[in-house]
C-alpha cells in the first residue's frame, strides 16, 4: 500500500468485464493518476458507449481490491490509503417514497458532499442529467467546483456529457480534462476505449440510437434537428436554445402505413451504394442479390 496522497494505476482493467469478453478479444487497459498537487479532479468526457462508466467502476474495484490485500488487474498500481469510496453511477428512483430519479441522484450526491474526508475517492457519473440542460450544467459545475475547492481535496473522477465543464481546467489549477477516444470512419464510429488528455466535443448519442435499431427516418430527423440547434448566428454568437427549438420546422414526411416499406427500400439503396460492382465475383454477386431479396421478406 502506498502511503502518499496519490492514486496511480498503469494499464488498469475491469476484472469482471475482462473475464466475460468474447474469445480472442482483449481488454483495453488504461493509465490513471489522481493526486492532490496537480491532478485532483479529472473531468472525463467522451461518446456514449465509449467506456467512461467502465473506467470509473474499475478504478473503484482496483482501489477496493488493493485495500483487501488482493492482486489487482493492472500492470502497476500505487494506491494511497483510502477510507471511503464514494460513487454516484447509474440511475435509480424511489417512486413509492415519492422521489424521482433526479431526487435520488441529488440525495446520494449530497450524502457524498457532506461526508468527504482527506482520504476519500469520489467517482461521479453524469451528475445533473435528470433535469433541464441549464439546471444540469449549473449543478454539475457547482459540484465539481466545490470538490476542487474543498479543504479535503478529495481525489475525484467526474464523468460527464456536459462538455462545458471542460472550461474548469482553465479556471482551477488541479482540474484536468481527459476524454475516451474514438475514430470516425465514414459514417461509423469506432470506440477506441483509450483515455487521452483533453476534452471531447461530441457525444454521438444519435449514432448510438441508430445502433439500437431506431427507424432510419427518425435518425435522419434527429440529425436535422441537431444541425439546426448547433447552428450559429452570422455575427458568431450562439442563438438562445429556446428560440432555436421554437424555430424547428415540423418534419416534411408524415408517418404512413408505408413506413416499413420505405425503411426497407432505404436499407436496400444504402446496401447498393456501398457495393463496388466492379470488384464482385459472380458468386459474391449472387450472395448480394440473395441478401437484398431477404430484406424484402
Amino acid at each position: 500500500m502506498h502511503k502518499g496522497e496519490e492514486l496511480i494505476i498503469k494499464d488498469g482493467r475491469h476484472p469482471v468485464i475482462e473475464r466475460n469478453l468474447p474469445v480472442g478479444e482483449s481488454y483495453i487497459g488504461n493509465d490513471l493518476e489522481l493526486n492532490k498537487s496537480e491532478q485532483q479532479l479529472i473531468i472525463l468526457t467522451g461518446p456514449n458507449m465509449s467506456g467512461k462508466s467502465a473506467l470509473l467502476r474499475q478504478t473503484a474495484l482496483i482501489t477496493l481490491m488493493a485495500h483487501t490485500g488482493s492482486f489487482v488487474p493492472a500492470a502497476e498500481a500505487r494506491i494511497s490509503l483510502t477510507d471511503k469510496i464514494f460513487t454516484r453511477v447509474g440511475a435509480s428512483d424511489n417512486l413509492s417514497g415519492g422521489e424521482s430519479t433526479f431526487m435520488v441522484e441529488m440525495n446520494e450526491t449530497a450524502s457524498i458532499i457532506n461526508n468527504i474526508t482527506d482520504r476519500s475517492l469520489i467517482l461521479l457519473d453524469e451528475i445533473g442529467r435528470g433535469t433541464s440542460t441549464y439546471d444540469g450544467i449549473s449543478i454539475a459545475w457547482s459540484i465539481a467546483e466545490h470538490l476542487h475547492q474543498s479543504p479535503h481535496q478529495p481525489k475525484t473522477l467526474f464523468a460527464t456529457h456536459y462538455h462545458e465543464l471542460n472550461e474548469l481546467e482553465e479556471k482551477f489549477p488541479r482540474a484536468k480534462n481527459f476524454h475516451v477516444t474514438n475514430k470516425e470512419v465514414g459514417n461509423k464510429i469506432i470506440f477506441l476505449r483509450k483515455l487521452a488528455r483533453g476534452g471531447s466535443t461530441h457525444s454521438f448519442g444519435i449514432h448510438v440510437a441508430k445502433m439500437a435499431g431506431m427507424p432510419p427516418s427518425l435518425i435522419e430527423r434527429a440529425n436535422e434537428i441537431l444541425l439546426h440547434l448547433e447552428s450559429i448566428h452570422e455575427n458568431g454568437k450562439a442563438e438562445n436554445i429556446t428560440d432555436k427549438v421554437k424555430n424547428i420546422t415540423t418534419s416534411k414526411m408524415q408517418l404512413s402505413i408505408f413506413d416499413a416499406h420505405t425503411e426497407t427500400f432505404s436499407a436496400i439503396r444504402k446496401l447498393l451504394e456501398e457495393t463496388d460492382i466492379n470488384r464482385l465475383t459472380p458468386v459474391e454477386a449472387l450472395l448480394k442479390l440473395q441478401e437484398i431479396k431477404n430484406k424484402l421478406k
